[in-house]
């Protein structure tokens, strides 16, 4: 069975240089940077943020999956700088199955310095050493090399593709499964 306790207390994972820590209010500006840049949510199927509003509203969405004990998302944020770089978190739940997609997005000012695989990595660790995942998946739609790069770098496995499987902004887009299984 899957453990799923996210908020008693909410549980904070470090690495080298990271703290991945609950969001908070705080975050709202970098979340709304991150949430309306079209270059930067170009592969997430959700809607742009018009305003910090928007941000306010998603950050309160977070946090009530997480005191829900539904869904789980940590701010990426360097050691001794709390300004939050990213988000990555479990955010489908499959309790029967013992299994949960991962997803994560970075700060365009933030890309290709490590910090998504440093927070993958802890990540993973806790849904297979806390949360007793048996698997865990990543649904990345193909062009996104970069993210295909991540997760394969961690030993993912592209178990199914689906064509036209999202529908977002007027039109169809494919996306690929990408598994890891408890070794």
């Amino acid at each position: 069975m899957i453990q799923l306790n996210f908020n008693n207390p909410f549980p904070v994972l470090e690495t080298d240089r990271l703290v991945l820590r609950q969001i908070r209010y705080s975050d709202r500006q970098e979340m709304f940077q991150i949430r309306s840049n079209r270059e930067t949510m170009q592969y997430i199927p959700r809607p742009l943020a018009n305003t910090v509003e928007d941000a306010d509203k998603l950050i309160e969405m977070i946090n009530g999956f997480v005191e829900r004990n539904e869904r789980i998302n940590w701010a990426i944020t360097e050691k001794g700088i709390d300004k939050l770089l990213g988000v990555i978190g479990y955010v489908n739940m499959n309790e029967g199955a013992h299994r949960s997609e991962v997803g994560y997005v970075m700060h365009h000012g933030h890309l290709r310095k490590g910090f998504a695989k440093e927070a993958l990595k802890a990540v993973l660790k806790y849904g297979f050493d806390v949360m007793k995942l048996h698997s865990v998946e990543a649904i990345i739609r193909p062009e996104n090399e970069a993210s295909i790069n991540l997760v394969e770098g961690f030993g993912f496995v592209r178990e199914a593709f689906f064509r036209d499987y999202v529908f977002h902004e007027g039109k169809y887009f494919d996306e690929a499964v990408y598994s890891l299984i408890r070794s």
